[in-house]
């Protein structure tokens, strides 16, 4: 059982179990919430614990019966209402670490790596202790490329309630290679104020890949907390089928208010799939499949699949048609699939290789009949004609999984986690 003076670092508190008295899991933590003060000790009042469906819900301190290595025990009381950070309140990880601080001995600036949170005779848990790294200069008098590492008490350093967080730009850094899925997770588990700030200092098109990859709840408090410009901006570059998916969980006015800001040929497309139903073939299609005319050439075609910003099922055949090219297009010829495109000579066009036997859809096409036609031909996509064949869009088969599955798959967590709660608990915030 911890006690009173049990010095717990907040870094290796991340992902530490949480248990109920009766030994069912309840989540895991994800940060420690402090109250800077002006004067004395930061105060920490609760953890910010990661629930089934990767909902992050407030578990006060006061409700903690036990921190031990490697869980923590709480009372059972676990308000499940959504964790929203107040702006006294700080998280230990998501905004501490990583912030520089001025050390009052004189020697200069560090960097904050871990912090140590103890708690008091008064049941209170106070920050007492800071885990920092401080540049010091070598035999040459050139700095030392990693520093020295210490642990101070909290007092002797002056500028942690206003001293400076680690600017977005250098956090992003770090996180350069990640795939959009990756980094996603990594915004998923940030506050929501760092979130916001990491979200900015993302370019437009890396943001719309990774908007793309978030919780619906993540993707509408990221895109409101843009600015409008910003935000048109980064629908312009999205999927049209996910902008549309995302436009649609804003509030009529902010939608009128975007769609008005985006490029008129995007906003078009947009307003075309917000017509139709989300589980039908025109509310789940894109409309920006691969899309050529019969004359182009098979070296054409490959250029084209090697697009970055196709998927792999978008990727798997192009739709040929008759001018124009732009979806709603000319009459729908037939496809091409890319084994074929593999197997010919590279000048030989489209027109002669065409598959026009494959099956398509209405835009009124329901899920059940699309995944059946999927699953019968073993195809990665299917093309969505009108009355006329005219080529209105491509549903890929990602894009229905994404229907399929439960809709707070991408929160999904793992499997210890999926264990937990059998019941939700109500209780104050304390």
């Amino acid at each position: 059982m911890s006690s009173v003076g049990t010095r717990i670092f907040a870094a290796r508190l991340a992902g530490t179990a949480v248990f109920d008295p009766l030994g069912d899991q309840v989540g895991r933590v994800r940060d420690v919430v402090v109250l800077l003060r002006a004067k004395g000790a930061p105060r920490a009042v609760g953890l910010v614990v990661e629930v089934p469906g990767r909902r992050r819900v407030f578990l006060p301190l006061t409700r903690v019966t036990s921190i031990d290595a490697g869980q923590v025990i709480s009372t059972g009381l676990v308000n499940m209402r959504r964790f929203e950070q107040r702006a006294s309140e700080t998280l230990a990880l998501g905004e501490l670490l990583d912030r520089r601080v001025e050390l009052s001995d004189g020697s200069g600036e560090a960097t904050v790596v871990d912090l140590a949170i103890e708690q008091q005779r008064t049941r209170d848990w106070l920050v007492t202790k800071l885990f920092v790294r401080r540049q010091v200069p070598g035999k040459s008098g050139l700095m030392r490329r990693r520093g020295e590492t210490l642990t101070v008490d909290v007092g002797e350093v002056r500028t942690l309630a206003g001293g400076a967080a680690q600017g977005a730009e250098l956090l992003l850094a770090s996180y350069e290679d990640l795939k959009p899925a990756d980094l996603a997770d990594v915004l998923h588990d940030l506050g929501s104020v760092r979130q916001l700030e990491v979200a900015r200092a993302l370019n437009n098109e890396r943001l719309a890949d990774v908007l793309e990859e978030l919780p619906e709840d993540d993707q509408v408090a990221i895109l409101s907390g843009l600015d409008v410009d910003r935000a048109a901006d980064v629908l312009d570059v999205m999927q049209p089928d996910d902008a549309a998916d995302l436009i649609g969980e804003l509030s009529d006015e902010k939608a009128a208010e975007l769609l008005e800001r985006m490029e008129p040929e995007e906003a078009r497309d947009v307003r075309r799939l917000l017509a139709y139903q989300d589980d039908t073939a025109g509310g789940l299609m894109t409309t920006e499949p691969v899309v050529l005319g019969p004359e182009a050439t098979i070296a054409a075609a490959l250029a084209h699949v090697r697009r970055q910003d196709l998927t792999p099922a978008l990727a798997s055949m192009v739709f040929v048609v008759r001018p124009p090219l732009e979806t709603p297009s000319g009459r729908f010829l037939g496809v091409v699939h890319i084994q074929r495109l593999l197997r010919e000579a590279p000048h030989d066009a489209l027109g002669g290789i065409l598959d026009n036997e494959i099956e398509s859809l209405t835009a009124d096409a329901p899920l059940s009949q699309i995944t059946r036609l999927l699953a019968t031909y073993n195809l990665l996509a299917l093309p969505v004609l009108d009355e006329e064949r005219r080529l209105l869009g491509a549903v890929s088969v990602d894009d229905v999984l994404d229907h399929l599955l439960p809709e707070d798959w991408r929160e999904g967590d793992d499997e210890d986690t999926d264990r937990a709660m059998t019941a939700q608990r109500e209780a104050g915030r304390g």
